[in-house]
């Protein structure tokens, strides 16, 4: 934000449309008197956002999928994610996904932070929450094909960034963000956290 306020928003105009996606430009003037047009991808549908889970099925794993990801044309190991569905909050869309794409329910779910991706050209912003005590259950979801569920060791980021199919920048500020709040929780445990 700029000493004196935010740029004042003129005109909006939608200059092209898909299913998923709508590309929006905007007028800006800025508190110098600058004026620019900048463009902006928004994702349809997501008024509520997105949501990215931290799955720990014990105090030292983490689960991870492996899914296709067309951006790349390939197969990514990343966190179970997906859109808040509309009348979903955060933590009834975390378990939802949580189930859908690992099979496993949580009794315990925690808000850590929120994401946004590339936030000079998109609107898009992922809740991050962890997700502990987690029991066996299923959804179906929406995936064209099962997903490979994974379990790594939450300690060694580095092996996971060493794969070449561990790269979103989400996942992995995310496991980051995880691990420090674990760390933190080591020196006050918590007994009804686990």
């Amino acid at each position: 934000m700029s000493p004196s306020g935010k740029p004042e928003i003129g005109r909006r105009r939608c200059i092209a449309q898909s299913r998923l996606f709508a590309i929006e430009a905007l007028e800006l003037e800025f508190s110098n008197g600058e004026q620019r047009t900048f463009e902006r991808l928004i994702s349809n549908g997501q008024g509520a956002g997105a949501v990215m889970i931290v799955a720990m099925p014990d105090p030292d794993h983490v689960l991870l999928i492996q899914e296709y990801a067309v951006g790349i044309e390939d197969y990514a190991l990343t966190l179970p994610k997906g859109v808040i569905d509309p009348g979903e909050d955060i933590i009834t869309a975390a378990n939802r996904e949580l189930r859908e794409e690992c099979g496993y329910g949580a009794h315990v779910i925690e808000p850590l932070t929120e994401l946004t991706l590339a936030p000079n050209y998109m609107t898009h912003r992922i809740h991050v929450v962890m997700a502990t005590q987690l029991y066996e259950e299923s959804l179906p979801g929406d995936e064209p094909e099962p997903l490979i569920v994974e379990k790594h060791a939450i300690e060694d980021i580095g092996a996971l960034l060493a794969r070449g199919d561990f790269h979103e920048g989400r996942a992995i500020a995310a496991l980051f963000i995880a691990r420090e709040r674990l760390r933190e929780r080591q020196e006050k445990p918590d007994p009804m956290f686990w």
